[in-house]
């Protein structure tokens, strides 16, 4: 999963993307932050535009801009796993309606607890170009103002295979390590935007897959932290 991640610029969405119109809902919201964290504003792209909207998708059942459940509990928004969006409540609305978007980030960051504690290690693309990564959105209506309001949401997959996404994210001790579930962002590549945002279910579902290794640029977020990861000569984890 990820909870932290730097957008791209709207003047490198608005150039790459080819929108020029950048949609706004709320005429007082505040400006997009250059490292974003779950319930703050960044920009997506989907099949009309560019928009402005929250990190951590508000379900139609919340009571709130802060999401939470049909019970009124808060809950987590910011990620969904592919294998169960169909189905999830607070998602499967959204993407039964083919509410699939981008969202363009510089790069994101992952926990690595392999020194056993946190470094935050950070994911960018090798040839310096941004990542699209795949999420869903949808509106919201706020109950008391009757605002409209957007929000989105990234999606999961299990990276247990994957090289050096796997070394990524606490272990759980009590499973073995192809079965530890854990997840990383879904990136789409340039030529297949168009499939991922206008295609059928079954279009976008063929573009769900592990990135190459070669793809990254990676290393400590914050430098004087930096330490080796434990990869084979190959690049294949051990």
């Amino acid at each position: 999963m990820c909870n932290r991640y730097r957008p791209a610029s709207v003047t490198y969405i608005r150039d790459v993307f080819g929108f020029t119109e950048i949609k706004v809902r709320e005429p007082d919201l505040p400006p997009v932050a250059p490292s974003i964290g779950p319930y703050q504003q960044g920009p997506f792209v989907h099949s009309q535009g560019i928009e402005v909207g929250q990190w951590g998708l508000i379900p139609w059942f919340s009571r709130t801009r802060r999401p939470t459940g049909k019970a009124g509990r808060p809950i987590s928004t910011n990620n969904c796993r592919i294998e169960t969006v169909a189905t999830a409540p607070s998602f499967k609305g959204p993407w039964a309606r083919g509410q699939r978007c981008l969202i363009p980030a510089t790069d994101y960051d992952e926990p690595y607890w392999g020194t056993g504690k946190n470094i935050w290690w950070r994911f960018a693309r090798r040839d310096g170009t941004a990542w699209a990564l795949a999420g869903i959105w949808t509106e919201w209506t706020d109950p008391e103002s009757g605002e409209i309001v957007v929000s989105y949401t990234m999606l999961t997959q299990n990276c247990d295979q994957h090289p050096l996404l796997s070394l990524m994210h606490k272990p759980d001790p009590a499973l073995p390590p192809d079965q530890q579930d854990k997840r990383a962002v879904i990136p789409i590549e340039r030529a297949n935007w168009d499939q991922w945002l206008n295609g059928s279910i079954e279009e976008a579902m063929a573009l769900v897959k592990l990135p190459d290794a070669d793809l990254f640029s990676h290393g400590a977020a914050e430098p004087q932290k930096q330490v080796d990861l434990p990869l084979r000569d190959d690049g294949d984890a051990p």
